[in-house]
């Protein structure tokens, strides 16, 4: 949880210095990827009933919010490439 969760944030400083449109892509891409993980992870752990889903929720709420966020940017960057 930790590795994926902090990949995204480390994704996205890279994403804004990336050498080219290409570059961009590929580092929100891998953001992405990570968000997914992480939401993965969250739900597991509620469901192993490791962690209590009161005290999760918010957790995979904002991850699905982010996972989205970083979805419309992913969409946005390929269709200004196709443009």
């Amino acid at each position: 949880m930790l590795r994926s969760g902090t990949s995204i944030g480390a994704n996205l400083r890279e994403a804004q210095g990336g050498q080219s449109r290409a570059d961009f892509i590929a580092k929100i891409s891998i953001a992405c990827r990570e968000a997914h993980e992480s939401a993965y992870w969250l739900r597991s752990l509620e469901e192993a009933e490791l962690i209590a889903a009161g005290r999760i929720s918010d957790l995979r709420d904002e991850t699905e919010q982010l996972i989205k966020i970083l979805s419309t940017i992913l969409l946005s960057a390929k269709q200004k490439v196709k443009d």
